[in-house]
């Protein structure tokens, strides 16, 4: 296992991939260089004297200003350094994107559904319009788990619980009856149950105008406050609808279906080293093969921003890139919010010490592809290949985006580790083999193997092979513990 890496050539830091203590000698691609004070795992130590007001050079590209002469082996992180970020900025396209080469096709097991879409999962779904409506949904989505074994092709019966529907307006109401209707959509959904109350804002005669035409096999409505038990009168319906996601089977289906969702949350030190930029050489493999994804967290974009401009397919793409971006600085400025208050602590503790660093690592899961869309929140993915998603950085709430524009997967790279999940399949990507060991409860996949004697290639290979077995009905971790997560943007006032 190495013990440090430069990450680019022209780097002024060097990250340590073990603790390192004061005192060690260590050869930095050549160069001999002593420690003058503990660093942890992950955490950035100087490889070169760094002025004052000098930038601190990360991934070939500056992640912020010296606050005060940095001698040699010295530890780098929030003490000393500083972002060097602006508010809005103007922007200029400079096209440098290359379209990724076609490689061979590959095929998952999925469900071909009646309208020419494709599923990962045969579950049965209840989606409440309204947050009154929640417990109810729960006791159903209980008792209607007992019909399973009467229905062995039925995957799973989730309840998609939240608290919106009602006292809402202007976006936020758009929001719930956009995202709603597009998981009502979703094609890992065999059968949907919607459950409405009777007076909320977003009722089911509302909702179907979003949700748009429908096959009433597929799809059925249960308005509470017109039966005398609504509870009975679900179930009822629930049997109709398993009875129906129950006649599909799974068959091979072209990878070029796939739609992965790339999401990253715990980030540390090597998030930008291991994890994130194999799922970008992953991202780059599907597409190879005609696939999609889509990056969101807008918020981790900052500081890396241009880099994702600059491979955009189109002068027009690039604009909505420009937009993306500065919409969400404006968010947060009419908020009187602090535009660069990020990263967490969660995330400095793991060696994250400016949004620079944070945005550098986190837009790897991009891999090199050229962007090929970029889409609104709520907007559904229509065209294959790269695409950037409007979402905060927040998991639940981008990890629901995510699946609500189409993704069948979501891959989530952590190192710190969490438990979420989301309405898709949600795989966990360890940045370190130290996390793998300790929550293998979480973890499905460890890219911490990059830095231990696996190559890029392998792990690619490795992840591709991984991510199709789970299409094909492999659980990950959090399915096999029942966990299914949702969250909704909310942007505005709650009446």
């Amino acid at each position: 296992m190495q013990d440090i890496i430069k990450i680019n050539g022209n780097d002024n830091v060097a990250v340590a991939l073990r603790p390192i203590a004061k005192g060690e000698s260590l050869n930095v691609a050549g160069t001999t260089v002593t420690t003058v004070e503990d660093i942890p795992q992950g955490h950035k130590f100087a490889i070169k004297p760094i002025k004052k007001g000098e930038p601190v050079v990360k991934y070939g590209f500056r992640i912020g200003n010296a606050q005060e002469d940095i001698e040699v082996g010295a530890w780098i992180h929030t003490h000393n350094v500083k972002t060097a970020l602006g508010d809005l900025l103007e922007y200029t396209y400079h096209p440098t994107g290359v379209d990724v080469k076609p490689t061979e096709e590959a095929y998952f097991d999925g469900y071909v559904r009646g309208n020419g879409k494709y599923g990962v999962r045969n579950e049965v779904w209840i989606i409440p319009t309204v947050g009154c409506v929640n417990s109810v949904a729960k006791a159903i989505e209980a008792r209607a788990k007992e019909l399973l074994k009467k229905y062995p092709n039925v995957e799973d019966v989730i309840a998609f619980t939240h608290p919106y529907g009602c006292s809402q307006m202007d976006n936020d109401q758009e929001n719930t009856r956009t995202i709603l209707a597009d998981l009502i959509n979703h094609p890992n959904a065999g059968a949907v149950l919607v459950l409405g109350l009777g007076c909320e804002n977003s009722n089911i005669p509302v909702m179907m105008d979003y949700i748009g035409e429908y096959d009433p096999n597929r799809i059925k409505f249960v308005v509470s406050q017109e039966y005398e038990d609504e509870i009975e009168e679900s179930l009822k319906q629930l049997d109709a609808l398993m009875n129906f996601a129950n006649g599909f089977t799974r068959e091979p289906v072209n990878a070029k279906e796939l739609v992965i969702g790339l999401k990253c949350g715990g980030s540390d030190g090597l998030s930008g080293i291991t994890a994130n930029p194999l799922v970008g050489s992953f991202s780059d493999m599907l597409i190879s093969k005609g696939g999609t994804t889509i990056l969101t967290e807008v918020p981790e974009m900052f500081g890396a921003e241009t880099l994702l401009m600059d491979r955009c397919a189109n002068e027009e793409l690039f604009d909505k890139t420009v937009s993306l971006i500065n919409d969400f600085k404006n968010y947060f400025k009419s908020h009187d919010a602090v535009i660069y208050e990020n990263p967490s602590p969660g995330n400095k503790k793991g060696g994250i010490s400016t949004l620079e660093d944070k945005s550098l690592g986190c837009t790897q899961k991009s891999g090199s592809a050229m962007v090929k869309g970029v889409l609104k929140y709520g907007e559904k993915v229509c065209t294959k290949g790269l695409n950037l998603l409007s979402a905060p950085g927040n998991d639940l709430v981008a990890a629901t985006a995510l699946a609500s524009a189409g993704a069948h997967i979501v891959l989530f790279t952590t190192g710190r580790g969490t438990p979420y999940a989301s309405p898709v399949p949600t795989v966990k990507i360890s940045t370190n083999s130290q996390l793998n060991g300790k929550k293998n409860n979480w973890i499905d996949f460890n890219a911490g193997e990059l830095v231990e004697d696996a190559t890029m290639e392998e792990m690619t290979q490795k992840m591709f092979d991984y991510v199709l077995s789970v299409a094909s009905g492999k659980k990950v971790k959090a399915e096999i513990s029942g966990f299914h997560d949702f969250a909704i943007f909310k942007q505005g006032v709650t009446l």
